[in-house]
């Protein structure tokens, strides 16, 4: 899918990735929300067109998995080389014990925490282009038109820091992390 490219984003000048509500109000938001304890932003998606896929919705899934993978195939890595340099070592005994632990540790919690948070089944997440193969194409459609301009990420906030009902989003996560944690040996 040449999107990318002829949209001017095959490059490393960070001005053609910055998003006006993801890269400068979303973190604006969340850090004077914290009382400056937490900010989140991103960059713009990565544009794809389901036109210059060969079965739509599914090639879409398939490209939206991929990022997920990158970063738990980078944590275990991490994790590899966190067992490798620290035998014996816990994972916050690693993270404490010198800067290579540090950085090591770093890159397995938050490659962890972007493949678990993209694969979130909400509208503009990854996770919400797998859910959409589960759905007739009209339902799948207006599934992912959430995830259009700010709508989906507001949603997706609002879950994450304001519990309902007994359901916080940000447990789940940090449940998840822990689990995923076990599972890489630590």
């Amino acid at each position: 899918d040449p999107t990318a490219k002829i949209l001017g984003r095959l490059t490393l000048n960070p001005r053609s990735h910055i998003d006006l509500w993801m890269s400068i109000l979303i973190p604006i938001m969340t850090y004077v929300s914290s009382a400056g304890t937490f900010i989140f932003g991103g960059a713009k998606p990565v544009p794809v067109d389901t036109f210059n896929l060969r079965d739509g919705i599914k090639d879409l899934a398939l490209v939206s998995v991929v990022g997920p993978l990158t970063n738990v195939a980078l944590a275990i890595i991490a994790a590899l080389l966190t067992h490798l340099f620290y035998p014996g070592f816990g994972f916050y005994e690693a993270a404490g014990s010198d800067l290579g632990g540090f950085i090591l540790t770093q890159i397995v919690r938050w490659n962890l925490l972007l493949a678990i948070f993209n694969l979130m089944p909400i509208p503009p997440l990854d996770g919400s282009r797998l859910i959409a193969l589960l759905l007739p194409k009209k339902e799948a459609a207006a599934y992912l038109s959430l995830g259009s301009g700010p709508f989906g990420f507001m949603i997706l906030l609002f879950l994450l820091f304001f519990p309902l009902g007994g359901f916080s989003l940000m447990g789940i996560v940090g449940n998840l992390i822990d689990l995923s944690l076990r599972l890489l040996g630590f």
